[in-house]
């Protein structure tokens, strides 16, 4: 009898030994800051973010997760918690894999072991983006790349425009590190401008683009 191949993508979205199939609802907390945990966390439809508490109760979005993203990956070094709060923004269908399953793919399926690590690198090279991005850009131009970046969640192919995923100015201030106020006086701007539409739902067009690149 033929072995069957090992297919990452199907290994990720069917249920089996060390893996469960969670279904979450919007608002719903999948984990919590501090919580003890060793799993992964694959998410297969919807949007996830990331909340960070400080001690002082002061929250911050550090990150927005769409379909074939990781998280939790902090827990497959042996940290003794969860660094942040994972909360759906949607419906979401999300995969939590054991820590001993993931071990074993990682030295055993190759085709698996090069689909994380490159998720991995490509995560790394982001959160270096958003350090620069706080350090040396606008909160304006920090606002845009924000909203390009959430484009990534719908867009398939090159358009001139797209829908963005539902998401509030707070989440918004949180996540680019400013008031509610400016980036709703930015949103504004961004329409007059017309590298948004704005009525209801929010449409991304590529020319937003300018205003990153724009020194």
């Amino acid at each position: 009898m033929a072995c069957v191949a090992f297919n990452p993508q199907t290994f990720l979205s069917e249920p089996g030994a060390g893996k469960k199939l969670l279904q979450c609802q919007s608002k719903q907390v999948v984990y919590s800051q501090g919580d003890p945990g060793s799993d992964l966390f694959y998410l297969r439809k919807g949007r996830v973010k990331l909340v960070v508490t400080s001690s002082q109760g002061k929250e911050a979005v550090v990150g927005l997760l769409g379909p074939e993203d990781f998280f939790g990956q902090e827990s497959l070094t042996g940290h003794k918690g969860r660094l942040a709060t994972a909360v759906a923004m949607s419906e979401c269908l999300v995969t939590r894999i054991e820590k001993s399953v993931v071990n074993r793919l990682l030295r055993q399926e190759h085709d698996f072991s090069e689909l994380f690590v490159t998720y991995l690198l490509a995560h790394i090279v982001r959160v270096q983006e958003d350090l620069i991005d706080q350090l040396f850009n606008s909160s304006e131009k920090r606002l845009a790349r924000t909203l390009l970046l959430l484009a990534r969640f719908v867009k398939k192919g090159r358009r001139e425009s797209f829908l963005a995923p539902k998401i509030t100015h707070e989440v918004l201030a949180e996540m680019v590190g400013t008031t509610r106020a400016r980036i709703s006086f930015f949103m504004n701007k961004f329409r007059d401008m017309g590298f948004i539409e704005y009525n209801g739902e929010l449409r991304i067009k590529e020319t937003l683009l300018d205003v990153v690149l724009h020194e």
